[in-house]
């Protein structure tokens, strides 16, 4: 071995050494990871041998797959893990630039740091690697295993059983049921027959009684309680009646719900039912609830006011379809019974096809009878308002009526799969129709009340519930409706958090993976950025740019300058504190800029010329400018386009390309001073100089008129009418320059009237060479001719007629 060699080693292993004793913790770490990930393999070979066999339950095969979203879920997080510090890394290598290639060295106290960054890199990617490998096992796993159970859900939906019309079945399924109600009696009687239970009631009898009779306050007081409540909330104000209704409705649920908690508590702490009994009586106070719910929905929805009514029913029928609605609660109630009283006894297929369909047929009576109830709108005399609510109501109840349409081919088809054996595919259909009706119902319940509630605190009223807030509240509910109504149409909550966890995981982009916790991050920071801006922009447009001697134009530029930079910016931020490696769509953006160079030409050079109208300013905000004969003032400059003003207060706009390229004059560029010129004309014989000091003293005499350089008046020559004279004066500014030449032409006229000068206009005299002829042509017609006595003029001369042309007092 070579001294060279030799020191390289001793070198290594100093620096294995030091880091060892420097990073225990790590060490104890990627222990704690390795047995995790023992545990891990343990448990998929597990679930792979579960998945083979296919013989474990549902209720286990959920227990296992729950095992595995942990497993899933911390592998996801761990493929994330370590990010800064791999960066920090992969930094600190790329500082060190590339590595020698074969044959070349580079010194040694190099080379070992390239040797130990290089090897902390790859420790810090072994657990992203391999939890990578365990996340797509673990999805796997739990795609198996929902693809068994959903493939057991359906046999079980499709499967068919005894028909309840068969009558050889109806003894059986009487036995089992009385057996089954016997059971529960029997265990009743023998609690309330033992020593133990009198003792245990005897001992609890003051909570017993303080039980029962809250319970009977509260069941039989808790409606006039209710609308006393009402009358107190509603002193604060009439403009919440709505409001006010809403939650005495409420508490008309509440309180009675109360009650009976109250009432299955006593029953409970008295110890007089048996075990099936006591089973049985945890379910009570859900029961009770669903046909309070019922009742409320019924009430709220069928209202005897029309300004309240959500569904319209024909005329007389809200006390039937409030009934339908309580039945139905009791069917629901009842099919609940039934399922739990198969759990705690073994009732044979056909006692459960028998006792079935009675509640099967019952609900889809129901559901015909309301469907045929609403078929028809009531009809009433109302005002005006309660119209216009009718109209509401009606758009807000159209998915109600598309709903009731579909119940009503449900109540045609479940009880004939039933009648056929099919009673899981019937129980399926029947009642999660009844239960998104429901459902729809509390969201339309729900959606009036919030707008009720916006109306009372806008002061709108009523003409809330057509806001905008109403609208985007009802998408909200509509949203959180979606996954309620999979789970009532048999959806499973793993389905729901499966589909969750997918949402979080996002999707994959080169080397970059958009997750929506990225995005939202993205949306916040970026938001938070443009506001930001925005607010600097305000600030600097309205104090602080104002107090400097910066032109409008100059002030104009700095604050859009720095709202472009500030949203770059933004985006930037935000790109990075998302985290979002965006270096792998190179490729897509140079593709992208083909396309725009291509496609979007026009775009892409008036937003360019908008740069260079901003940075350059040949035009600015506010000034006077003539581009394409199009004459106005710049109101605004943006990066494709610039807004100009007309005379005429119409707003014109102009692509920036076109001020870059075309010609544009800019009548107030820099400062506002410019010239008028006042055109004038007097008679001939007018003498010239006294024209030329009248209209000296006009012009200077203006306000606006600048005296250095003066104004002078120029005689432009001799006219076809007139001798042609102008004023050419400085102004000001030359934003003033009609008012300007308006004055001076009032003064102008009101002088020449004082000094007697004449401001001519154009004459013509009409010389009839022929008349004789003329009056020898009408003759010729058949036209009597009239002598007209005419003096003929003699031969004129031919010098006093040039073109026609002459002095008169003709009018123009």
């Amino acid at each position: 071995m070579t001294p060279f060699i030799t020191a390289l080693r001793t070198a290594l292993l100093g620096l294995a050494l030091v880091a060892g004793l420097a990073m225990p913790a790590l060490a104890q770490l990627n222990a704690d990871a390795r047995a995790y990930y023992q545990d891990w393999l343990k448990t998929a070979a597990r679930a792979e041998e579960v998945i083979d066999a296919r013989r474990a339950s549902s209720a286990a095969l959920e227990a296992l797959r729950t095992e595995l979203t942990t497993y899933r879920q911390n592998f996801l997080d761990a493929r994330t893990g370590n990010g800064d510090r791999i960066q920090t890394l992969e930094g600190q290598l790329s500082a060190l630039g590339p590595a020698p290639g074969e044959g070349e060295s580079e010194p040694e106290d190099i080379a070992n740091l390239r040797a130990s960054l290089e090897q902390q890199l790859k420790d810090l990617k072994v657990p992203r690697i391999v939890s990578e490998e365990a996340y797509s096992r673990a999805n796997g796993l739990i795609a198996e295993i929902d693809k068994i159970i959903r493939e057991r859900r359906t046999r079980t939906l499709l499967e068919r059983g005894p028909s309840p019309l068969n009558p050889e079945n109806w003894a059986s399924a009487w036995r089992a049921l009385t057996r089954s109600g016997s059971s529960i009696l029997n265990e009743t009687a023998n609690k309330l027959s033992n020593v133990t239970t009198a003792e245990r009631v005897q001992n609890s009898l003051p909570a017993l009684l303080a039980l029962l009779v809250v319970a009977a306050l509260l069941l039989f007081r808790g409606r006039p309680w209710a609308h006393a409540a009402g009358d107190y909330l509603r002193s604060f104000g009439s403009s919440g009646r709505g409001v006010w209704g809403f939650v005495v409705s409420l508490l008309e649920v509440i309180l009675p719900f109360i009650g009976i908690i109250c009432l299955v508590a006593a029953v409970d702490l008295s110890g007089i039912l048996g075990i099936r009994g006591t089973i049985l009586l945890d379910y009570v106070p859900g029961w009770a609830l669903l046909i309070l719910s019922f009742h409320w929905l019924g009430n709220q929805l069928f209202s005897s006011r029309i300004e309240n009514d959500l569904v319209p029913v024909q005329e007389g029928r809200l006390n039937e379809t409030r009934l339908m609605v309580d039945i139905l609660a009791v069917i629901l109630v009842l099919q609940d019974a039934l399922r739990q009283l198969e759990a705690i006894e073994s009732i044979p297929a056909e006692a459960h096809s028998v006792a079935s369909f009675p509640l099967i047929l019952a609900a889809a009576l129901v559901l015909l009878r309301l469907h045929r109830i609403g078929a028809k709108r009531r009809q009433k005399q109302a005002g005006s308002n309660a119209e216009e609510d009718r109209a509401i109501a009606a758009g807000a109840t159209r998915i109600m009526s598309l709903v009731r349409r579909g119940t009503y081919l449900l109540g045609f088809l479940a009880p004939v799969l039933a009648a056929f054996g099919y009673v899981n595919a019937a129980e399926a259909m029947i009642y999660p129709a009844v239960s998104t009706l429901a459902l729809l119902a509390a969201l339309l319940v729900v959606h009036r009340f919030l707008g009720d509630v916006y109306g009372w605190l806008s002061g709108e009223g009523s003409a809330a519930r057509e806001s905008l807030f109403s609208v985007l509240i009802g998408f909200v509910l509509a949203a959180l409706a979606v996954p309620l109504l999979s789970l009532i149409w048999g959806a499973r909550i793993a389905d729901l958090t499966e589909l969750w966890s997918k949402f979080l995981e996002g999707f994959q982009i080169g080397d970059a993976r958009i997750s929506p916790t990225a995005f939202l991050t993205f949306a916040v920071v970026f938001a938070a950025g443009y506001a930001l801006t925005r607010l600097v922009q305000g600030s600097l447009r309205n104090s602080l740019l104002p107090k400097t001697k910066i032109d409008p134009g100059g002030q104009n530029a700095i604050t859009a300058g720095l709202g472009y930079v500030g949203i770059f910016l933004s985006a930037v931020i935000a790109i990075s504190t998302a985290g979002l490696d965006l270096s792998s769509l190179a490729i897509v953006a140079g593709a992208l800029s083909v396309g725009i160079g291509f496609g979007l030409q026009t775009i892409v050079s008036n937003f360019v010329s908008g740069i260079i109208l901003l940075i350059e300013r040949p035009i600015s905000k506010g000034d006077w400018i003539e581009v394409g004969g199009l004459m106005g003032y710049v109101r605004d400059i943006s990066v494709r386009s610039t807004r100009i003003e007309t005379f005429d207060r119409s707003d014109v706009i102009v692509p920036n390309s076109d001020l870059i390229s075309g010609t544009v004059t800019n009548y107030t560029r820099g400062n506002t001073v410019g010239r008028v010129i006042v055109p004038v004309g007097v008679a001939y014989g007018t003498d010239p100089r006294k024209v030329e000091a009248i209209l000296n003293d006009i012009a200077k005499a203006h306000p606006m008129v600048l005296l250095n350089p003066a104004p002078y008046v120029v005689f432009q020559g001799f006219g076809a009418d007139s001798l042609d004279f102008e004023i050419r004066a400085i102004l000001r500014d030359v934003n003033w320059v009609l008012s300007v030449k308006s004055d001076m032409n009032y003064e102008i006229a009101k002088r020449f009237e004082e000094e007697g000068i004449e401001i001519p206009f154009a004459q013509r005299d009409i010389w009839i060479r022929n008349p004789e002829a003329l009056a020898g042509q009408k003759a010729k017609a058949g036209t009597p001719a009239k002598a007209v006595p005419m003096q003929a003029p003699a031969k004129p001369d031919l010098s006093d007629l040039q073109d026609g042309e002459g002095e008169g007092d003709a009018d123009k």
